[in-house]
């Protein structure tokens, strides 16, 4: 793994705050599954390079193709439970029995530098998100309706029927606190959706 656990458990212990002190700003996007965040991310990575996007770490093993560092931190479960412990994450939860959490200090670090932090996470990482970093802007895609997001998922071809329905109960859910969020942008036509992302982050 790339990150210096111990290291980074040091950094942070002594320089944790409750909230970002400096020029930079932290972008917390979410939607349910199937919403098209990554490909909204990949784009606008693409038109703006100074964008920061955090990396996740993650106790699940690395899937094929998937590089440690650039898609996930990949680490142990007693790692991960120090990082816990330590108050090392801003944000973390369990899914299907592994940990997904966002590091603390290296975006810290891009925010002391004055760089815009994109983080990409779940509902309930947002939430917390908005206790540990509460001048977060925090955005939340939506699907132009819920009959177009359950084709979105269907389209895809790559779950079973349980899994769908398990998914699509959780993004009735996750629209329901759409609400509580900064912008809430509906992704129908991704020119669009990208501009009003831009007018957010940018300015």
């Amino acid at each position: 793994m790339l990150l210096d656990l111990s290291q980074e458990m040091q950094i942070a212990n002594s320089t944790q705050t409750n909230d970002f002190q400096s020029g930079g700003k932290l972008i917390v996007l979410t939607g349910p599954s199937g919403v098209g965040k990554g490909t909204l991310v990949q784009v606008l990575l693409q038109r703006h390079p100074e964008l920061y996007l955090s990396i996740s770490a993650t106790t699940r093993a690395p899937r094929l193709g998937e590089v440690d560092g650039k898609h996930y931190y990949f680490v142990s479960r007693s790692d991960f439970e120090a990082m816990i412990a330590g108050n090392n994450l801003l944000e973390w939860a369990e899914f299907a029995g592994n940990y997904y959490g966002t590091p603390r200090v290296p975006v810290e670090q891009q925010i002391a530098l004055g760089k815009t932090v994109l983080l990409e996470i779940e509902l309930e990482g947002a939430n917390q998100i908005s206790t540990s970093c509460p001048n977060a802007l925090r955005i939340f895609i939506l699907p132009p309706s819920f009959n177009i997001l359950e084709q979105r998922l269907r389209d895809r071809a790559t779950e079973s029927e349980p899994a769908i329905l398990r998914r699509l109960q959780r993004a009735q859910i996750e629209i329901d606190g759409a609400n509580n969020f900064d912008f809430q942008i509906v992704n129908d036509d991704l020119e669009e959706a990208l501009h009003q992302l831009e007018t957010a982050i940018l300015t």
